[in-house]
């Protein structure tokens, strides 16, 4: 990145850095090369040179306004890991050369009951995205990962173990801390029985955490041919959701579920297999609202919840355990020219099990 000096206004009178990225020009265009700017470092901000970023589907519905909010033209990517560059003067958590990483969020405004709780991503004003959020230091929005570098502040920048494939980090940072953050909120644990719907992104995390944490891990899935896989992440049991007597020999045993599905589905075939003041927590983004049955909540007492990712210390919590559990993503990596593919594929669910961008390939 050089390093060049905007005309005077407000607020982008500072300087910035010239970054090549990949973005969409509008809803139907093909991401594209595309030449933006980021702030030169400010004292307490920290310089990453991106070297992976992971593909997630939050990228694929932004680019094509499927949450009708974009704002064009858009840079995405939120699972960014890579290499310190440069430092502000201030900055202590961080040197020229360590591995770090940047999620779904860049700041938050760090004074509200939430963020004073180290919950940013619940930020009353809410949080800045990583990319489509709004750019307080240069105006406009932020631009994500797909891109050769980001300036963060060293607040929301996560420290990376070296011990651990930088590749298969990079999801890690919004598919891992979105089923980890949950997990740990609900406290599970050795003794209890656990359930993961869906072999995704998502599930394939949330598995390999939950068997991490020491419970006893089922995997409910429409696909008979993942069992061997979902087994090998972690499953203790493989249960197929379209065999109702399968269904059935589960009934009122889960302490616990985690449901990883997007694509619309029977939310109540999976309340009932709770147990008294079991807990059934959606990641999954359905387009369509999930009808509930009363009587599957009211009868067992039951909890219907949802989760986010998690807060900058829970994130850092998470990659610790990672390190620790020798856990990252699988992946497939591909180069930046490969991305509107990768997305055709995303849509069919044809990747094991995340996407990760090799930015050398824009770089080169």
């Amino acid at each position: 990145m050089s390093t060049q000096t905007l005309p005077a206004s407000s607020p982008s009178s500072a300087k910035s850095l010239n970054t090549r990225a990949y973005a969409a020009q509008t809803a139907t265009s093909s991401l594209a090369p595309h030449a933006i700017t980021r702030r030169d470092p400010k004292p307490t901000d920290v310089v990453i040179d991106i070297l992976y970023c992971g593909v997630c589907h939050s990228d694929l519905h932004q680019v094509r306004d499927e949450w009708h909010n974009t704002i064009y033209p858009v840079v995405p990517g939120h699972e960014i890991a890579g290499r310190v560059v440069k430092v502000g003067k201030d900055v202590t958590k961080f040197k020229e050369g360590d591995l770090a990483a940047a999620g779904c969020m860049v700041d938050s405004c760090r004074s509200c009951e939430n963020c004073l709780r180290g919950l940013e991503q619940y930020c009353v004003k809410f949080p800045i995205l990583t990319y489509n959020g709004e750019d307080k230091h240069l105006g406009g929005v932020t631009y994500g990962g797909y891109s050769e570098g980001i300036v963060v502040d060293q607040a929301f920048v996560l420290k990376v173990s070296e011990k651990l494939s930088l590749a298969a980090v990079a999801p890690l940072l919004c598919a891992g801390i979105t089923t980890y953050s949950p997990l740990r909120h609900w406290k599970v644990g050795p003794g209890q029985k656990v359930g993961i719907v869906g072999l995704g992104g998502l599930g394939h995390m949330g598995l390999k955490f939950a068997h991490a944490l020491g419970a006893h891990v089922v995997l409910f899935t429409t696909s008979p041919g993942k069992a061997a896989d979902a087994i090998r992440l972690g499953a203790d049991e493989v249960v197929v959701s379209k065999d109702a007597d399968e269904m059935k020999k589960h009934a009122s045993s889960f302490d616990f579920i985690l449901d990883a599905v997007s694509a619309d589905h029977d939310i109540n075939e999976y309340l009932s297999l709770l147990k008294l003041d079991g807990t059934l927590v959606l990641v999954g983004a359905p387009d369509k609202p999930l009808p509930v049955a009363a009587f599957n909540l009211i009868l067992g007492r039951r909890r219907f919840a949802g989760s986010g990712i998690g807060g900058i210390r829970e994130t850092q919590e998470m990659l610790d355990f990672c390190a620790e559990h020798n856990i990252v993503s699988d992946i497939e990596l591909i180069g930046i020219q490969q991305i509107n593919e990768a997305y055709d594929r995303l849509l069919k669910s044809d990747v094991k099990y995340r996407f990760v961008i090799d930015m050398a390939s824009l770089k080169n």
